[in-house]
């Protein structure tokens, strides 16, 4: 009986943190014996408990224990959801799933910089290289994020259940989700994604984002922020409480925030709101209201070649003052993402064993990305066909004069992913049909710019046209992606839930169509592809705290580019620069695993990873008169092969060290296409995939005063295909530490703390923004000579500090 005391002690101090509870919590739980046949109404055995998982699907905890009683404490009081109970400062939850999975709870996501991301918050996590390209975290449209090897427009994004990825480009904008005051926890399952997961993209994981719930009670937080290149950031939330006698609760929380770029110039801004609504009634049913509305401005960081790297170091960017005639000016580089998230899921426990969960959601995007270009008044191209004089150039005389280039999209997708589940005995079966709707319009358009490069309208209201009145524009591109995926799952749990066996099946269909309305263009493109994604996994419990596992699973998917299905044209000359892929090939993964974890004290996490993919889609940018466009290349076959590990301390004289390292042996499997010819890639270490990378962090809290450091290492990472390019390893040092006060008046615990980002660094290389397939000129199999070019790369940020100023009331 001991034994079993000490796993529910464990598992309730667990839970209480996954909760984010607040004060301190005292917890008295009494298990009365029952007949093991007994039932219920339901169908659910008597003095059955019902929890909801991380992804909705209503489980059952049989309890067989005789009658105790016990207390449970929690050690910190704080207005920021701290509880200082998970190992490893928050940064090591135990997970029982039959994958590697790992995650991040409020013990740590509080104590990172507001200004932070989810992206950047999750690089201590096993296997995961975050390129960083600026230390406070704010600009999230150019950063880079892998896992094993594999880039984030292959790691599926959840938010609250909804894919928070645009479908398509896939980049996750994670700053369109919550504030890092609202975010009760995140998980990054490697190397595939759950069965029952609305996403098609992720095979090589899935990021899952979760809010915190309102408070029971009414009440807000409140939090001022202030630090390096000018940054100032204010938020504050306010939890409804009760409302009535409805059993509905909510928060509405609003944050503003401003900073200079931290090379170079210009100043970006975001305001964000964030809001959920709940309502529980009976046994397992609750219903949400989700919403996120997110308005940043940014400009582009100007990504260097190793050469320019080599010159100019962080120096090398945009021009702070318009020069006449020159495309070099940071106020052709700003972009937009605009974005609204709505979301209602919905769980509800049916009787007899059966749960129904579903999730609708809308979203919509707008935006633009923009750059530099010279336009000629006379001898411009609308696709293959000459312009004609363009009108709306602004003065005249000059043969050639400045423009920006503007890259418009609006974005709408809308889906309902739904699950039903029916428990008998130790068996659950589940079913499930998920279907998505996206609709985007993207044109190309220009505008002239005034005598000092002022821009009219950055969405190109006064759009430069041909002499025959069309918008001249390089591409006008309209996508309509509907996806239909079904699902079946079966979980059979055997030696008093020792053995877990677990199989599943999944159909995916996605079907793209795709117009191109330019001159010269093939008009009409589009795929439509459905794959067959089984899973299979075995897990066994030795011990109530040691388990073993083993798993097989399948995921795929399409390019991440719309790009990839048009022609382009050049409009100085009306040459073609891209062809439309007809009909191009999908990415297939095949993954086994094996791996082992204890919790205790010391939680350790173990394992070994293989997969095999065919039609490896790699993204890039590149560049179309001066604004960057995401470009997917197939880079053939790849192998890839490694370890990792994880070792976190639960809380020990208020310490908590957590380390995680991960080996990577990821190779190209074949020699890759250039023109007429093929370089000599088979065998050759994959892009993006360092061999090895180690995270190490050491946590300290005694309820008032607390900090943290954190260090990464990431080894070299080859950026080009021949391996004949690469960025060399580096370190990043991160720290963090604060005090809490006593409640005074009407302020709950103020707080107050100090991060310091990148400590000792003045900017490196970080991360591969455009890939190469070869940088020097090498000789192709057919003995032709294929010229080199360079890759681009991302520029981690220097040293910064915040200093935040945070409260309850």
């Amino acid at each position: 009986m001991r034994k079993h005391g000490r796993l529910i002690l464990f598992t309730l101090s667990t839970w209480l943190s996954v909760q984010g509870a607040g004060a301190a919590a005292v917890v008295h739980h009494t298990v009365r014996p029952q007949p093991a046949t007994g039932k219920t109404g339901s169908g659910v055995a008597k003095n059955a408990t019902q929890t909801i998982s991380p992804t909705g699907v209503a489980r059952h905890d049989l309890e067989s224990h005789t009658t105790e009683s016990m207390v449970v404490h929690t050690n910190v009081s704080s207005a920021t959801g701290v509880t200082n109970s998970t190992p490893g400062g928050g940064l090591m939850p135990p997970q029982t799933v039959a994958k590697s999975r790992s995650g991040i709870t409020r013990d740590f996501i509080a104590k990172q910089s507001p200004t932070s991301n989810p992206v950047a918050m999750i690089a201590n996590l096993p296997g995961v290289v975050y390129s960083g390209n600026d230390p406070l975290g704010t600009n999230d449209d150019q950063q880079g994020l892998s896992v094993r090897g594999l880039d984030q427009t292959e790691i599926g994004y959840l938010y609250e259940g909804i894919p928070a990825a645009a479908p398509v480009y896939l980049l996750p904008y994670t700053s369109s989700t919550a504030d890092n005051e609202n975010i009760q926890s995140i998980t990054l399952t490697q190397g595939s994604p759950d069965i029952t997961s609305p996403l098609y993209n992720a095979v090589g994981g899935e990021l899952s984002e979760t809010l915190r719930d309102p408070s029971h009670k009414f009440g807000g937080l409140a939090n001022f922020s202030y630090g390096s290149f000018s940054l100032k950031r204010e938020f504050i939330r306010m939890d409804t409480g009760e409302i009535g006698h409805t059993g509905i609760r909510g928060f509405l929380s609003f944050s503003a925030r401003t900073a200079d770029e931290w090379r170079g110039v210009g100043q970006t801004r975001r305001y964000h709101v964030d809001g959920k609504f709940v309502k529980e009634w009976g046994e397992g049913n609750k219903a949400s209201f989700i919403l996120s509305y997110n308005d940043p401005r940014q400009y582009y960081l100007r990504a260097p070649t190793k050469a320019q790297w080599n010159q100019y170091g962080v120096n090398f960017n945009y021009a702070d003052k318009f020069t006449k005639g020159s495309s070099n000016y940071y106020k052709l580089q700003e972009n937009l993402h605009r974005s609204l998230i709505l979301g209602a899921p919905v769980n509800l426990s049916l009787g007899h064993g059966l749960t129904l969960n579903t999730t609708p959601y809308f979203t919509y995007a707008t935006g633009y990305d923009n750059g530099g270009t010279t336009l000629s008044r006379e001898g411009s191209y609308y696709g293959n066909q000459p312009a004609g004089t363009l009108q709306n150039t602004g003065a005249v005389g000059n043969s050639s004069f400045s423009a920006i280039s503007i890259d418009r999209y609006d974005l709408y997708y809308s889906g309902l992913n739904t699950t039903l589940s029916w428990q008998k005995g130790n068996n659950i079966l589940a079913v499930g049909y998920w279907y998505s709707y996206f609709d985007q319009s993207e044109p190309s358009l220009y505008e002239a710019l005034g005598p000092d490069g002022q821009v009219s309208s950055m969405y190109g209201k006064w759009a430069i046209k041909t002499q025959d009145g069309s918008l001249l524009s390089q591409y006008n591109i309209h996508l309509i992606q509907q996806t239909n995926s079904l699902f079946i799952n079966d979980t059979y749990k055997a030696f008093n839930d020792r053995l877990t066996l677990t199989a599943g099946f999944k159909e995916t269909m996605v079907t793209r169509q795709v117009t191109q309305n330019i001159p010269g263009a093939n008009y009409r493109n589009g795929q439509s592809d459905a794959a067959p994604l089984p899973q299979v996994a075995i897990s066994y419990k030795i011990t109530p705290h040691d388990q073993i596992y083993v798993n097989g699973t399948t995921s795929f998917r399409l390019p991440a580019s719309i790009m990839s299905y048009v022609d382009r044209y050049s409009v100085s000359t009306g040459r073609q620069t891209r062809s439309h892929t007809i009909n191009p090939k999908s990415e297939y993964a095949i993954g086994e695993e094996i791996g082992y974890r204890h919790t205790g004290l010391v939680s350790v996490a173990l394992a070994l990873f293989n997969y095999n993919f065919t039609n490896r889609q790699i993204n890039t940018t590149t560049y179309a008169s001066g604004t960057p466009v995401t470009e997917s290349i197939n880079g053939g076959g790849q192998t890839a092969r490694g370890a990792q590990i994880e070792i976190g301390l639960r809380p020990w004289h208020h310490f908590s060290p957590y380390v995680s390292a991960q080996y990577l042996h990821a190779t190209t499997d074949n020699n890759l296409q250039v023109g007429n010819d093929y370089i000599r890639s088979a065998g050759k270490i994959a892009v993006k995939s360092p061999k090895v990378t180690v995270a190490v962090g050491l946590s300290y809290d005694d309820g008032s005063l607390f900090g943290a450091f954190n260090m990464n290492y990431v080894s070299k990472q080859y950026s080009t295909f021949m391996d004949d390019e690469s960025i060399p390893s580096f370190e990043t040092f991160n720290l963090n530490f604060g005090y809490r006060f006593h409640n005074y008046m009407y302020l709950k615990h103020p707080q107050i703390q100090l991060n310091l980002m990148n400590i000792g660094n003045n900017g490196f290389l970080s991360g591969v923004s455009g890939l190469s397939t070869n940088a020097k000129a090498t000789k192709g199999v057919y003995g032709s000579t294929i010229a080199g070019s360079s890759p681009t790369y991302f520029v981690g940020g220097g040293f910064a500090g915040v200093l935040s100023f945070t409260t309850g009331f």
